[in-house]
């Protein structure tokens, strides 16, 4: 299938936009290259919406709340955001999580992690369990229901999920519910066939990705540990019911597709969707392309019925 023609029609518009010399780029000069390129629309109005400081692994971090009804008691969906590992803020992802937030009835919250190569691997999994764990233990403070458990993320949010929810398995940490992962990040080696058919031209590129690994994984050895490439992992049984949405055009989409397969294997509960004509990112268009609005309604709605 061709590319959807609204998404073609988004990335045309980023045609004339020069893209960074990715053999000498610097971290922070890409984060106000990239922020600018991901500002998030307006979102949906929320009953309440509010930073925070919770707990990481080494001090507190921001993060932000969306609580989309008046009532007490609402599910928990922790929701951490994209962008390789090194980019990506609460506000690039704003309109994605309120969106979250009205359509599952959750009250979403939105964490910080610390940033690669500032703080490589594994500072941002172990930052997002404690992260996690704090909510769950301040629950009745925040008027939540940390029992009704549920954790989302795009790309490498998607992979910090999929390590909270083995560390938690691990730990005897908080009882998640559900997972969805849009396209996640779940392999360090970049050497599926999609990322050699999609290496350029499609968004998300294989040289930005391997940029990435570069700065999130200093040292290269630490790319076969399972909470970096979950795919690694002998095992994957026990982690939570997962829906998986992947992008037709993506260079990850091979490795996020093998992974629900493994889950499959292992005994998990997954709902896997590829979602034809899209690339890597077109969750956070959905204000713009009909089917990714359609893709996170349904992807809400799974989580909404995971959190009854």
């Amino acid at each position: 299938m061709p590319l959807n023609k609204q998404l073609a029609a988004v990335l045309q518009s980023l045609e004339g936009v020069t893209p960074p010399d990715f053999g000498s780029l610097d971290a922070a000069q890409y984060r106000q290259f990239a922020d600018s390129m991901m500002a998030a629309p307006p979102g949906l109005p929320m009953h309440e919406v509010r930073d925070l400081r919770v707990a990481g692994a080494a001090g507190e971090l921001p993060a932000r709340l969306y609580r989309p009804l008046a009532q007490k008691g609402l599910p928990l969906l922790v929701f951490f955001h994209g962008g390789g590992f090194v980019i990506g803020t609460l506000d690039t992802h704003d309109a994605l999580c309120r969106t979250l937030a009205s359509q599952t009835g959750a009250v979403v919250v939105s964490v910080a992690y610390r940033l690669a190569p500032e703080a490589p691997f594994p500072a941002a999994p172990q930052d997002c369990y404690a992260a996690t764990c704090w909510l769950v233990q301040h629950a009745a403070e925040l008027g939540i229901d940390g029992q009704r458990l549920a954790l989302a993320g795009d790309s490498a949010g998607g992979n910090l999920a999929l390590a909270v929810s083995r560390l938690a398995g691990q730990s005897g940490g908080p009882r998640i519910r559900y997972q969805c992962l849009f396209y996640p990040v779940t392999d360090a080696a970049c050497d599926s066939a999609s990322y050699r058919e999609f290496a350029e031209g499609y968004f998300l590129t294989r040289t930005m990705m391997q940029w990435f690994w570069q700065q999130y994984l200093p040292d290269s050895g630490r790319g076969t540990d399972p909470l970096a490439s979950p795919l690694r992992a002998e095992s994957l049984a026990g982690l939570p019911p997962t829906m998986l949405i992947s992008a037709e055009f993506d260079p990850l989409r091979d490795e996020g597709e093998a992974l629900a397969k493994r889950l499959c294997e292992a005994g998990v509960a997954v709902q896997m969707r590829r979602c034809a004509g899209m690339v890597h990112g077109f969750i956070s268009m959905a204000a713009f392309v009909e089917a990714a609005a359609q893709a996170l309604a349904e992807a809400a709605d799974e989580l909404r019925k995971a959190l009854v």
